[in-house]
């Protein structure tokens, strides 16, 4: 938007309607200037939340007075505020199973790599590193969860060779980056090395300091026999060498290994543990590539008879049982998901599982366009019908025709608000449909239980896979009964993720509590 200013003074009044009516009620008489600076700060506060700061906009006014920020930057008054004396507690636990604390206690720089597989238990680690540092009033930057490293670190999408940060000296994130003591990187794999790259440039420049990172301690974890960057169009070499191994980075990791899966070093004996440590050592076979061996990298693999549904003709009597019953249970639905490797086959798993749902359904249709520069560029682009590209699908925006009902469960495709938990990739269901407006529930992350509002808006894929940008208005999310194995990555399921395996997959090393059923 060119005219924030415009739009701004246009609008101002309409916004500050509910801030002068909860001031008049305790007695409190505003000019119509301090109204403005209170309406200001609200519209910094939001910003601020979502990794964003209103002097990026520098054509907007910045409030002053008692209604600026008492706590000046908010990214680092956010990232301390956490309770020490419970953290003191949690770090007095588990201290005696860490062997390396000292190696951020000199914060003289450093870059880790925390290798292992999952159930080694590298989540418990740093969070131990974290509440070690918070207790004593330092911070940590996790990337983890469902907060991508794009807003984290202000990284642009796509990120390329020669992406920087969108941040300067100076800047909120610039100084609480400058004061943090460690930041700790789960699922590091799945990132593209650029995304590493970008802030290591950034880090030196912000620091004034040519070592990685500007010197500041980094711990990356992950499991390279996992999901690797996702390269659109790319073959196996392409994958390969966009992985952080491939970049100049790794010549500075120290490599740490956990090898054991702690929560199976038990003396307990039964036939489940058994069968759980079978299907570990199984998948740990495949992801190490020692089945079949020796093979060339690509090889068959049969799945064992305990792990396949036999008669698939209705798979989701296994994944979801009384499913009449439990449709619209948070509880039920945030344990199960069916995964499959393609987008065509989740939407088919989606129709289906919700036709078995006696209500009605209400089906919203988007509105899509080309960019108009795209259009300026190509004449030709202009003259594309609706309905071609309303026939376009990708795995990064919701289809032309988003079929839900009350009750469903859907995954959020971008970052709402991710101060209350609104991120990509967080699990919500359907409570009411509005004409323009959804109202959910949230049944994963810290903020389980909370109603919220989603809005259709305009969304385009990063890396657009057609020669021009394509711009759907719809609403943020999809359907969840079933979704792609890259989607559910980082989603724990406590329950049962069931793998669909018509369709041909190379990805291996699904994270699952209990040993995944294939159909």
């Amino acid at each position: 938007m060119d005219i924030l200013e415009y739009v701004w003074e246009q609008t101002w009044q309409w916004m500050t309607d509910d801030i002068v009516f909860n001031l008049r009620r305790q007695g409190i008489q505003l000019y119509v200037k301090e109204t403005k600076h209170l309406c200001l700060s609200e519209i910094k506060n939001l910003l601020q939340g979502n990794r964003k700061s209103l002097r990026d906009f520098p054509s907007m006014p910045y409030p002053i007075g008692y209604a600026a920020n008492t706590h000046g930057n908010k990214l680092i008054y956010n990232e301390m505020a956490y309770d020490k004396e419970l953290l003191h507690a949690e770090f007095n636990k588990y201290y005696h199973s860490l062997t390396y604390y000292a190696v951020v206690a000199t914060q003289l720089g450093g870059v880790y790599f925390l290798y292992g597989y999952g159930g080694t238990r590298k989540t418990f680690i740093w969070k131990t590193l974290s509440s070690t540092i918070r207790s004593n009033g330092g911070i940590v930057l996790t990337v983890a969860s469902r907060r991508t490293t794009h807003s984290k670190f202000a990284i642009p999408v796509p990120a390329t060779q020669n992406s920087t940060c969108n941040m300067h000296q100076g800047s909120d994130l610039a100084e609480l980056l400058k004061i943090t003591k460690l930041i700790i990187w789960d699922e590091a794999p799945m990132c593209h090395k650029f995304i590493f790259q970008a802030l290591d440039k950034s880090l030196k420049d912000i620091m004034h300091n040519d070592r990685p990172f500007g010197g500041k301690v980094i711990v990356f974890c992950g499991d390279f026999s996992q999901i690797l960057p996702v390269v659109p169009r790319g073959n196996r070499f392409d994958i390969i060498h966009a992985s952080l191994n491939a970049s100049y980075i790794w010549d500075h990791c120290q490599i740490l290994k956990l090898t054991k899966k702690l929560h199976l070093q038990t003396n307990v004996v039964d036939s489940s543990n058994h069968d759980l440590k079978q299907f570990f050592d199984w998948l740990l076979d495949i992801g190490d590539g020692k089945l079949r061996e020796p093979n060339d990298g690509y090889v068959e693999i049969s799945i064992p008879n305990e792990f396949l549904i036999k008669h698939f003709n209705d798979p989701t009597q296994t994944t979801y049982p009384n499913l009449l019953q439990n449709y619209s249970n948070g509880d039920f639905l945030h344990k199960r998901v069916v995964l499959a490797s393609t987008k065509d086959v989740v939407d088919s798993i989606n129709d289906y599982v919700m036709s078995l749902i006696p209500i009605e359904e209400k089906e919203n249709c988007s509105v899509d366009s080309v960019d108009k520069s795209d259009e300026l560029l190509n004449p030709a682009f202009g003259v594309l019908t609706p309905e071609f590209l309303n026939s376009l699908k990708t795995s990064r925006i919701p289809n032309h025709k988003l079929k839900i009902k009350i009750g469903t469960p859907i995954i959020l495709l971008r970052n709402l608000d991710q101060a209350d938990g609104l991120c990509n990739g967080t699990r919500l269901i359907v409570t009411r449909l509005g004409a323009h407006v959804v109202e959910a529930e949230i049944i994963t992350g810290s903020n389980i239980g909370h109603r919220t509002y989603i809005p259709r808006m305009n969304m385009s894929p990063s890396d657009s896979p057609w020669p021009f940008k394509l711009i759907r208005r719809q609403f943020s999310f999809m359907v969840s009964f079933a979704m792609t194995i890259n989607k559910c990555r980082n989603l724990p399921f406590g329950g049962r993720a069931t793998r669909d395996s018509r369709d041909a997959c190379s990805t291996k090393g699904i994270r699952a509590e209990s040993p995944p059923t294939f159909i």
